[in-house]
């Protein structure tokens, strides 16, 4: 399973979201490769799920990915709901 983590610039934010998404994938025993990426980058790779923002995630409409939506990519409580919600 590859997920990608991204934010505007795909430096800072969604390095964050990556270590936190990694924190709770640890948690709830799951594998994946997760990466760290902008927007417009996004738009042309091929993940099995793509974790970003709701603002951001208008922007991907198109992609074939299926699309997580954090608020606040420092809690790892939301993190590992959304994630629990879309993966299971």
């Amino acid at each position: 399973m590859k997920i990608l983590c991204v934010c505007g610039l795909g430096q800072g934010t969604s390095l964050i979201l990556r270590m936190n998404v990694e924190t709770v994938l640890r948690e709830l025993r799951i594998s994946a490769d997760v990466e760290n990426t902008d927007v417009s980058s996004a738009s042309g790779m091929s993940p099995d799920y793509i974790i970003t923002s709701n603002e951001l995630a208008q922007t991907l409409a198109g992609t074939s990915a299926k699309v997580i939506i954090v608020n606040n990519y420092f809690d790892l409580t939301e993190i590992k709901a959304a994630l629990q919600s879309q993966l299971n």
